[in-house]
């Protein structure tokens, strides 16, 4: 998706059409992934700004002067973004943390970019559950977050909860060291795959590359 160009409006509807039927064939509810896709809304505005901030041909639409290189901008930004969240989003929902973690060492990716993936998943829970019993405690003793003044409280929170965090990685640290952790976490176990698990693999990916060409043509 990343090498189609802009202008090829047909070939990111094939991407969207190939993304909805592996969402249906997986049984995903689509709700659920649109739901997920709004880890993006952040990138939207700068998306909805680029038109009105980059230079070159303008045109004008309904009133406003935009720039013909920003919408293309925009364009090629957001359905991309849009399209490779939800391919995450879709891989999330379908395979076990243990499978990724797992093929990213097949993939030879760096152990330590994947020790490090492995804690972050492990622990996130930890970490929630500490912010729930920092927020019940702020509550008890008279907080309402809706009150202006007393938004330093949450900053202070902030600050107690990284250190909290950064206390329990040091004794999970210590407690791995006295248990002969090396450096590098054992491999995890290994998984066959059959030439029908290949094949399913390879097709979608030999797919959008023949979108992709054909986009180029």
């Amino acid at each position: 998706m990343v090498a189609t160009p802009r202008e090829a409006f047909w070939a990111y509807g094939v991407y969207a059409g190939l993304i909805v039927s592996l969402t249906l064939n997986a049984r995903v509810p689509l709700r659920s992934l649109i739901r997920r896709l709004a880890i993006e809304t952040p990138f939207l505005i700068f998306v909805v700004a680029l038109p009105f901030l980059a230079r070159g041909e303008r045109i004008d639409v309904v009133g406003l002067s935009l720039s013909v290189e920003g919408l293309w901008g925009a364009w090629n930004i957001l359905v991309k973004a849009t399209l490779g969240a939800a391919t995450v989003m879709l891989l999330a929902s379908t395979t076990p943390i243990t499978s990724i973690l797992y093929g990213l060492q097949k993939l030879r990716v760096p152990s330590v970019i994947v020790a490090i993936a492995g804690f972050m998943i492990r622990y996130a829970d930890v970490i929630a559950s500490e912010m729930r019993r920092m927020k019940v405690g702020r509550q008890s003793r008279g907080y309402e977050p809706r009150v202006l003044w007393q938004v330093r409280a949450l900053a202070s929170s902030a600050g107690t909860l990284f250190i909290r965090s950064y206390e329990r990685g040091e004794r999970v640290h210590l407690a791995m060291m006295s248990r002969g952790y090396s450096g590098t976490m054992p491999e995890l176990a290994a998984v066959e795959a059959s030439p029908t698990d290949w094949l399913r693999a390879f097709l979608v990916p030999a797919v959008a590359a023949v979108i992709c060409v054909l986009a180029w043509l």
